[in-house]
């Protein structure tokens, strides 16, 4: 997997001149959908399947400043994986010197548009199986 990359935008910062907190959150639905994508089941073919998968938790825990101008790159692994439930762990680095600046966790589920709860197995097998497959190598 490749990791996905982002460059710290001024919009980004906070008044002490860093990367204010919320903003980690984002980068890892960034690196997330980024993921998704390498693996071929980009999010907008999910929901064409007329299925999401909204966030259940997150976290982050923050090691070191980010400050604008900065880029760093940030990877996802698949940590759990089941036919309903999945979590992902984030290393956040410096692109350049690559010490990591914070680390996270966020889980997930899937469900219908009427917000039921569905089997993925069931409902996208295809899917299912490419999950499986990267929760067992990761």
């Amino acid at each position: 997997m490749e990791p996905y990359i982002h460059k710290v935008q001024y919009y980004e910062t906070d008044q002490m001149a860093f990367v204010h907190h919320s903003n980690y959150i984002r980068w890892f639905e960034e690196a997330r959908i980024h993921y998704m994508e390498q693996i071929g089941a980009p999010y907008d073919w999910m929901e064409a399947q007329g299925f999401i998968s909204p966030v259940r938790t997150v976290d982050c825990k923050y090691l070191h400043a980010v400050r604008f101008g900065e880029s760093v790159t940030i990877m996802p692994v698949l940590t759990e994986f089941g036919n309903v439930l999945y979590s992902f762990s984030y290393e956040v680095r410096d692109a350049s010197s690559g010490e990591l600046r914070a680390v996270g966790h966020s889980s997930h589920c899937f469900i219908d548009r009427s917000g039921k709860v569905i089997s993925l197995k069931r409902t996208a097998p295809e899917l299912f199986q490419k999950l499986a497959a990267c929760a067992s190598a990761g």
